[in-house]
C-alpha cells in the first residue's frame, strides 16, 4: 500500500525557516517524480514544487520561487522541502505525493506567525 508520512512543520516566526521531510512507502521511489503541494485555510490545494525521478529537474510556483528548495534521497524513499524567508501567507497543511498522484497522507502544518 502506497503511504506518505509528512513531518517538520511546526510553528515560526516570518522570515524563519523549516524544513519538511516526507517519507515514501508502497512504491519504487526511484522510478517517479514526487511533488510536495499545500492547502491552506478556506483554500484549494496547489501545487508548490516539483522534483524529477532521478533529483535532476525542478519546478515551483511563482509563490515560493527563490525561497524553497526541494530535494531528494532515493536511498532513503525520502522527498524534502526546504523553506527559507517564510511569510504568513505559506501557512498551510503541507503534503507530498507522487507523479501521478494517488492518495494522500496526513500532511504537516505549517503555521507562520510573529
Amino acid at each position: 500500500q502506497v503511504q506518505f508520512v509528512e513531518s517538520g512543520g511546526g510553528l515560526v516566526q516570518p522570515g524563519g525557516s523549516l524544513r519538511l521531510s516526507c517519507v515514501a512507502s508502497g512504491f519504487t521511489f526511484r522510478n517517479y517524480a514526487m511533488h510536495w503541494y499545500r492547502q491552506g485555510p478556506g483554500k484549494e490545494r496547489e501545487l508548490v514544487a516539483a522534483i524529477s525521478d532521478t533529483g535532476s529537474l525542478w519546478n515551483y510556483a511563482d509563490s515560493v520561487k527563490g525561497r524553497f528548495t526541494i530535494s531528494r534521497d532515493n536511498a532513503k524513499n525520502t522527498v524534502y522541502l526546504q523553506m527559507n524567508s517564510l511569510k504568513p501567507e505559506d501557512t498551510a497543511v503541507y503534503y507530498c505525493n507522487r507523479h501521478p498522484s494517488v492518495n494522500w497522507g496526513q500532511g504537516t502544518q505549517v503555521t507562520v506567525s510573529s
